[in-house]
């Protein structure tokens, strides 16, 4: 089984590829990743996090409980108001930080059979879509986490590495 990968894992660092084929496969990913996201308890997971180098990420609304997959994502425009807000990230677990974030984007992406859709997402959807974008382009939550807070949390994770 695939296992969550976490911060200092050089996989979170790099860019995925496009997805080009969409069949079974594809869809046992995206299972699998929800498996692991609900186990961590998590809102959203980008398919390198579980170490698999593909342009895919799961969520679900934490309100409904619905869940959704999205495949080559992209943000084609972002609003140019931020809302900065409290945010964890399950490849730093234990660890939320401060991080600013587009109050609107639409995304450009395809489904998990490989239709084209296009989503406008503002306020905790906007914020999922980001995140988990930036994951699938080589960017962690402590890339984006307000500076004070990314100095906390990497103090926090080396005294961490000390203890044990």
């Amino acid at each position: 089984m695939e296992r969550l990968r976490t911060f200092g894992d050089p996989v979170l660092k790099s860019e995925t590829r496009d997805v080009t084929e969409f069949g079974d496969e594809l869809r046992r990913l995206t299972d699998l990743m929800f498996d692991i996201m609900e186990r961590e308890e998590g809102i959203g997971l980008a398919a390198n996090q579980i170490g698999i180098a593909k342009k895919v990420f799961v969520w679900h609304n934490p309100d409904t409980e619905e869940r959704f997959v999205l495949v080559n994502a992209r943000i084609v425009e972002r609003s140019d108001e931020t809302v900065t807000d409290s945010e964890g990230c399950l490849s730093v677990p234990g660890h939320s930080m401060q991080v600013p974030r587009h109050e609107r984007v639409v995304v450009e992406g395809q489904t998990v059979t490989g239709q084209p859709v296009t989503v406008e997402a503002t306020g905790l959807l906007a914020r999922i879509f980001q995140h988990e974008i930036d994951h699938l382009e080589g960017h962690i939550i402590l890339d984006r986490a307000i500076p004070e807070e990314r100095k906390r949390v990497l103090k926090e994770l080396r005294e961490r590495d000390l203890e044990s």
